[in-house]
C-alpha cells in the first residue's frame, strides 16, 4: 500500500496535451501543487489555458521544459514529487515513419520517465496513461479472448509496425513500464487504459484524433454514410479522474481498464443526430462493409484493407468492473460526453451548421 502526500508536488508529463490538461485542471481544482513539462514554457500562447485555470484555481502550477526523447529532461520536473503521473505519448492515426514517430517516442519517452523516477528519492509512484489498445489490436481479436471481452489480464499480441502501429507502440511502451517497475521496489507502478477518450477539453482548440473525431461526424464527411467501427468510449473527464484515484488510492495496482461505453460510429452519430437534429450534416445511413474496404485507403492511409476487415462491424465489448471496484469510479453517460464535446466546438466555431 502506498500513501502520497497530498501537499507534495505532483508531476504531470505532456501538460499541454488533451488528457493531462484535464487531469491539471482536476489537480489545481483540489489544491494541488502542479509540475508540469512542456516542450517549451517560453511559448506562454500554448500555456494560456493552463494559466487560465491557474489563476481561478486554489492551486497552482509550475513548467519544466522536457522532451520525450531527452533522457536528462525529466529529473528537475520530478524533484520533491511523490506521485509522477505521465501521460505524454504520440497519439497520431497515421504517421510517415511508424517506429521514429511512433514507437520510439512512446517507449523511450517512457523509460526516460521511469529512469528519472529510479534517480528521484522522493517517488512513491507513477500512474502511466496505457491504452486499451495495449490489450488488443482489432476487434476481431476480441472474439478469442476469455469471454470474449477485453480484460487487464489480456496483451495486445496482432499489432505490429506495419498494421495498427499506433497500438503497436502503447503495448511496447507499457511492456517497458512495467519491466523497468519490476526490476526495483521503491516506487509502484498503476497503469490507466482507456478506450477512445471524447468530450471537452480545457482548449476548445485542442487538436488530435479525438477531436477530429467528432469533427467528422458532424461536418459532413460521414454525411454519405457512417462506417460501423465499433469502439468504446470513455469521458475524458473521467479518464482524469481515473488517474488522481490511482494516484492517491493506497491499494491500487496493476492495470485498469477505462471504458464507460461499448459504442460505435453509428451511436454516436445517432445520439448527436438526435440532440442537435437537422442543423448539421450528420451521417444517417450505414456505409457498407465492402465500400469502406474498397475505398478506405484511398480516402485515409490509416484504413487499410486489412484494418477495415478486421474491425468495421464486429463487436467491441470490455470489461470495466475492476475500475469500479478498485478505483470507485462511476461514468458519465455517452450523451452528455458526445453533445458536451459537440457543443464546445460550436461554441469555439470549429464546427457550423448546414444552413
Amino acid at each position: 500500500m502506498t500513501a502520497i502526500n497530498p501537499d507534495a508536488p505532483i508531476l504531470v508529463t505532456g501538460g499541454t496535451g488533451y488528457l493531462a490538461g484535464v487531469i491539471i485542471a482536476q489537480l489545481l481544482d483540489a489544491g494541488h501543487t502542479v509540475h508540469a513539462t512542456v516542450r517549451d514554457p517560453d511559448k506562454r500562447d500554448r500555456l494560456a489555458a493552463l494559466d487560465a485555470l491557474a489563476a481561478t484555481s486554489p492551486g497552482s502550477i509550475r513548467y519544466f521544459r522536457a522532451d520525450l526523447r531527452d533522457p536528462e529532461a525529466f529529473g528537475p520536473a520530478m524533484t520533491g514529487c511523490e506521485l509522477v503521473i505521465h501521460t505524454a505519448s504520440p497519439f497520431i492515426a497515421h504517421v510517415a515513419d511508424p517506429q521514429r514517430d511512433l514507437v520510439d517516442p512512446a517507449v523511450e519517452g517512457t523509460r526516460n520517465v521511469l529512469t528519472a523516477a529510479n534517480a528521484t528519492e522522493s517517488v512513491k509512484r507513477v500512474v502511466l496513461t496505457s491504452s486499451c489498445a495495449a490489450i488488443y489490436g482489432d476487434n476481431a481479436d476480441i472474439a478469442a479472448m476469455p469471454e470474449r471481452k477485453l480484460t487487464e489480464a489480456v496483451w495486445n499480441t496482432s499489432s505490429s509496425l506495419r498494421h495498427q502501429a499506433y497500438s503497436f507502440s502503447k503495448t511496447l511502451a507499457e511492456k517497458a513500464a512495467w519491466e523497468i517497475a519490476g526490476a526495483q521496489s521503491r516506487w509502484d507502478l498503476v497503469t490507466i487504459n482507456p478506450s477512445l477518450i471524447l468530450g471537452p477539453g480545457i482548449d476548445p482548440m485542442t487538436s488530435g484524433e479525438s477531436y477530429a473525431l467528432i469533427t467528422q461526424i458532424g461536418d459532413g464527411t460521414m454525411a454519405a454514410g457512417v462506417p460501423d467501427f465499433r469502439i468504446g468510449a470513455v469521458d475524458v473527464r473521467d479518464v482524469a479522474a481515473a488517474h488522481i484515484k490511482a494516484g492517491f488510492t493506497p491499494q491500487a495496482e496493476g492495470r485498469h481498464i477505462l471504458s464507460a461505453h461499448n459504442t460505435g460510429f453509428v451511436e454516436m452519430s445517432a445520439v448527436l443526430r438526435d440532440h442537435f437534429g437537422s442543423d448539421y450534416k450528420f451521417g444517417k445511413s450505414i456505409l457498407p462493409k465492402f465500400l469502406v474496404w474498397l475505398a478506405g485507403p484511398m480516402i485515409n492511409p490509416a484504413l487499410t484493407r486489412k484494418m477495415v476487415s478486421r474491425n468495421v462491424g464486429i463487436p467491441f465489448i470490455a470489461d470495466n468492473a475492476k475500475s469500479r471496484t478498485a478505483l470507485g469510479m462511476t461514468y458519465r453517460p455517452l450523451q452528455a460526453t458526445l453533445t458536451e464535446h459537440f457543443q464546445q466546438l460550436i461554441d469555439a466555431g470549429r464546427i457550423t451548421s448546414k444552413q
